[in-house]
């Protein structure tokens, strides 16, 4: 991941968690794994779930998503700016 600059996965879990908000971080895992082609690879679909966690985590410490009081993620106003999001 780059300094600062959001990577084409961020940009797209960023993407699920605004038209999905406020998104529970187990559900931007599913989500991310739905939104992929399947693989023949048998452990293919947890990478892409545990890999949720740390796109969250990098979004967060960004500041383009924060946690609600409700325990979901929902984008920031920058986050929104981001990608074009409406608020």
């Amino acid at each position: 991941m780059s300094d600062g600059y959001p990577t084409a996965a961020q940009k797209e879990a960023l993407r699920l968690i605004c038209d999905h908000e406020p998104m529970p971080a187990h559900r931007l895992a599913e989500a991310l794994v739905t939104a992929r082609r399947p693989s023949p690879n048998a452990g293919y679909a947890k990478a892409i779930a545990r890999m949720a966690g740390t796109l969250a985590w990098r979004l967060q410490a960004q500041g383009f998503i924060a946690d609600t009081r409700a325990g979901g993620l929902a984008t920031t106003a920058e986050g929104r700016a981001l990608i074009a999001c409406p608020a």
